[in-house]
């Protein structure tokens, strides 16, 4: 059956198939499609067909036979996912025994709208909500065992959590527990999450391994057993249990590895070559998302644009071949004609329509003045639908058109391109957002929500009744980029867009390249960092399109996209660069410890000084007796609340070395939760199989350091934890104390924010424009963002998310212009006294003064304005207006809700004077 987008949902099992073999899918992802099964009666006796008459998309074709195509391509990326853990492989899960157990898959399904209870939270077996549930961690993960998975599959902690808490956004008074072994938070903004998962009433993190015992035959209630460090082995029932299951690597990866003729790694996922993660080991191939490993969506995305990144190295030279331009039709000029709206209403699947009465929304647009026609559609930003909107703009001669949807941040691109292929100037396009910000908040009051979907149509139309044609303006792309930072994220970036022909000007305000990676030496996969960074420096170097500037200051950056001026003071004086993109990639700085003796006594050091001194082979660390580790030393606190993220693995590293130097060393890590995801986990193993001792503490009761002497009368350091498991005081004998000193932003970053007008993140680093859609761009057009810079990563994850921001900068440069915006603020100059309050608040630098014969007077430079709307609200004379959201567009919104008059009668009936 070819590609399937769903209009008619009801009519399907009743009147298209005679057999019942016509179903709809409801995929976590828009749109609904329909399948047929195989009790179709034309594929059994060749009867029936009537499901092919009554499709209104000619969507199903039953003569057609599988073929076979030849594609000749110069490059291949494999994105070809990942397998759910399948717990059924494992019988103590009682997955498909006991009703009211369930995958995090199954209940991902029992959270969507388009799910099974159209996302209502119920029970298999008797149709009700589940009061009390439990969330069992690492189900086919951290397994040494038949059927498990060694690995941990780093993402399972934070799904959870995110279960946890929309399940309390739709019953609040839901009991959640999470049995789990370490919470493995460790990615931006993920400790935030985890707090506020925790913090949230009647929600358990329980620490501790479990079995599912028994269901009890008469609820179907599911008993766990687990076991607690004060009351021993409980056992407690649960009304449903949900199985946080891990991720497989593909169905068939050895098939696929023999196919393409790669290697696999011991888990079979693709092998990858630690220099360059995307690069399987036949060129040509190329390896992006979760075949790479157990990853999550923002590292799937920036993988996906590097490996389009090395691509483009490849076939740079046909770029631009096989392109085509898209040809619109003249725009009609409707300025003067009288508002005709189409207003289109979006069911969104169930999103809106399970909750909003849609055919009632519709009926009600069409009674709106100037509303000439109206609809509704199951999902508008369907390919079909699409095309919908545009063919019904044309056969009714419409020149506005609302769609009430969505949010407008990631279709609004769509939708305004339907009326560019009416012919109409998109800028006629309004949309409502009647999922956002109704159906959505208001899911437990469908009357209410019915009634707010109609005020914001209303709202809608009235705003569309005033909108203007605006232009878009095309830029002149400068082709060079410049790359601030020359750590290995920068190096990376900048030999990734020089292989594609463009010049590159690399700035490092170091004398020498590399970074924080200068104090690497080894990595936990065994990778030589110092001889990779010396072979990285020397192509930066011999590049003919990559020129270098160290000991580099910038002094100025302005310009805008495409055509952006740096200033810069270096060893080679004073330079002005001009460039059409930039990255930066500045890196991140090490936590100098206040805690633990640290700068008192030199036995007190940082995992890294470690590392130096194990790498030198340092004979009073090699030959200690005892050497303690202490994580999280200056984060995962009030002043840093952020995991550092490769802290865990480092000690892990510096611990498996020390061991191969010196077998009878007592080695001791001491951790609040060991982060060791992915792949990492394997080498968490091997350290404790190799006798290294792992004690857990709490933030609220830390270790304590004091110098003293051992029972022997040598020096020590004397170190006292609680052991949780023992509930009694440690006290260790230490040689050498490493403290795994958090990551924190670099010393410049706030300069360089300043400089090219990007925004931090609450714990300082760069904050990207979206974490998922643009996890590698800034809200600042033309900028980009790689390495720790965005925030703490490994060297792999570092170089994936370089040769994604290469591939992002080669979208642009690729490009001979770029579109800027029509929605711009302009400025009135017979209103504008010169106060300059506007300037001050631009965040863009877009506004300047200009001398007049009437005196100094703002002006807009549209290039770089983004239409913040800033300035205007600035304005105190009303000088300043920003089109598209002019005062007449708004305000007629604001009427449109609340009639003038009612507002005058309402402050009458208050005696407030005017």
């Amino acid at each position: 059956m070819e590609y399937c987008p769903v209009q008619y949902p009801d009519q399907f099992n009743q009147e298209i198939s005679q057999n019942k073999a016509v179903h709809i899918y409801f995929p976590q992802a828009i749109p609904l499609v329909a399948y047929i099964d195989e009790s179709c009666l034309y594929l059994k006796e060749n009867k029936c067909r009537i499901c092919e008459g009554v499709c209104k998309n000619n969507a199903i074709n039953l003569n057609q036979t599988a073929e076979i195509k030849e594609v000749n391509v110069g490059a291949i990326i494999l994105s070809t996912g990942l397998e759910p853990f399948d717990p059924k492989v494992r019988a103590e899960y009682r997955y498909g025994e006991f009703e009211n157990v369930v995958t995090s898959m199954d209940y991902e399904r029992l959270l969507s709208s388009t799910g099974p209870y159209q996302g209502e939270v119920l029970r298999a077996s008797d149709k009700k909500h589940p009061q009390k549930i439990a969330w069992i961690q690492c189900v086919g993960s951290r397994q040494v065992i038949p059927g498990g998975n060694s690995y941990c599959s780093a993402v399972c902690c934070t799904y959870a959590q995110k279960h946890v808490i929309l399940t309390k956004d739709h019953y609040a008074d839901a009991e959640c527990t999470i049995f789990h072994n370490d919470i493995r938070s460790y990615g931006k903004d993920f400790e935030r999450f985890y707090e506020r998962t925790e913090q949230l009433p009647g929600v358990r993190f329980i620490r501790s391994y479990t079995s599912i015992v028994k269901e009890n035959p008469v609820t179907k209630n599911v008993s766990i057993r687990y076991s607690t460090p004060n009351d021993g082995v409980k056992e407690e029932e649960f009304d449903m249990v949900v199985l946080s299951v891990g991720l497989n690597p593909p169905t068939d990866a050895k098939g696929l590895a023999k196919k393409y003729g790669i290697e696999l790694n011991l888990h079979d996922f693709c092998k990858l070559n630690p220099v360059n993660p995307m690069e399987t080991n036949r060129p040509g191939i190329f390896v992006s998302g979760a075949f790479q490993g157990p990853i999550d969506i923002p590292e799937s995305v920036f993988s996906a644009s590097g490996a389009s990144s090395q691509c483009g190295e490849l076939l740079d030279y046909r770029r631009g071949n096989l392109a085509k331009e898209r040809i619109y039709p003249l725009e009609r000029d409707v300025s003067q004609e009288e508002p005709r709206i189409g207003v289109f209403v979006c069911h969104c699947g169930a999103n809106i329509g399970r909750i909003v009465d849609v055919p009632s929304a519709v009926e009600y647009a069409l009674t709106l003045p100037n509303v000439v026609y109206a609809q509704e559609q199951l999902f508008s930003c369907a390919t079909n639908s699409a095309k919908e909107i545009t063919d019904m703009t044309k056969e009714k001669g419409l020149n506005r058109v609302v769609v009430a949807a969505c949010s407008p941040r990631t279709l609004e691109p769509l939708f305004r391109d339907t009326l560019r292929e009416a012919g109409i100037n998109q800028y006629y396009y309004e949309m409502a957002n009647i999922r956002e910000h109704n159906s959505w908040v208001h899911s437990k009051e469908k009357e209410e929500s019915t009634q707010k979907a109609k005020d914001i149509i209303r709202m809608s139309v009235a705003r569309a009744c005033h909108l203007q044609s605006l232009q878009e303006f095309d830029l002149p792309v400068n082709k060079t980029a410049l790359v601030v930072g020359g750590g290995i994220a920068g190096m990376n970036c900048a030999l990734s867009i020089a292989n594609q022909g463009h010049e590159v000007y690399l700035l490092e305000k170091d004398t020498d390249l590399g970074g924080i990676a200068r104090k690497l030496y080894d990595t936990l996969e065994g990778l030589d960092v110092q001889a990779y960074l010396s072979e990285l420096t020397r192509k930066i170097y011999q590049h003919p399109l990559v020129h270098v500037y160290t000991d580099t200051a910038i002094t100025e950056a302005t310009g805008y996209v495409g055509n952006f001026v740096t200033k810069v003071k270096s060893a080679r004086g004073v330079s002005e660069i001009k460039h059409g993109a930039v990255v930066i990639a500045i890196g991140a700085d090490v936590y100098t410890p206040t805690e633990y003796l640290y700068g008192e006594d030199d036995r007190v050091m940082t995992h890294l000084e470690l590392e130096e001194q194990i790498a030198q082979r340092d004979e009073r660390v090699i030959n200690s007796e005892s050497l303690v580790m202490i994580q999280c030393v200056g984060c995962r606190n009030e002043d840093r609340n952020y995991c550092s993220r490769v802290c865990c693995s480092e000690s892990i590293k510096n611990a498996l070395k020390l061991r191969e130097l010196n077998p009878e060393m007592d080695i001791y890590i001491l951790f609040r939760d060991m982060r060791t995801y992915g792949f990492q986990e394997d080498y968490y193993r091997e350290a404790a199989s190799k006798d290294v001792k792992f004690i857990r503490y709490e933030p609220h009761d830390l270790p304590q350091v004091e110098a003293g002497e051992s029972e022997e009368g040598r020096p020590v350091l004397k170190l006292t934890v609680t052991d949780l498991i023992l509930g009694k005081k440690l006290e260790l004998d230490a040689d050498i104390i490493s403290l795994a000193a958090a990551v924190i932003p670099s010393a410049v970053t706030k300069e360089v924010a300043e400089l090219f007008k990007v925004t931090l993140s609450p714990d300082g680093f760069f904050k990207e424009a979206h974490v998922k859609l643009r996890p590698v761009e800034f809200g600042t057009d033309g900028v980009y963002l790689c390495g720790m810079a965005h925030y703490p990563k490994h060297i792999t994850e570092t170089i994936n998310q370089a040769y994604g921001a290469a591939g992002r900068v080669l979208t642009l440069l690729s490009h001979d212009t770029v579109i800027a915006s029509g929605s711009v603020c302009e400025v009135e100059e017979k209103k504008c006294m010169g106060c300059g309050a506007c300037i001050a608040v631009c965040k863009y630098g877009a506004i300047e003064f200009r001398e007049t014969r009437q005196g100094k007077k703002a002006v807009v430079n549209p290039v770089l304005c983004k239409g913040d709307g800033l300035c205007n609200a600035k304005c105190p004379t009303g000088a300043i207006s920003l089109l598209h959201f002019t005062d007449e567009e708004l305000l007629s919104q604001i009427d449109a809700v609340v009639p003038k008059q009612e507002i005058m009668q309402q402050i009458e009936a208050a005696n407030v004077p005017n």
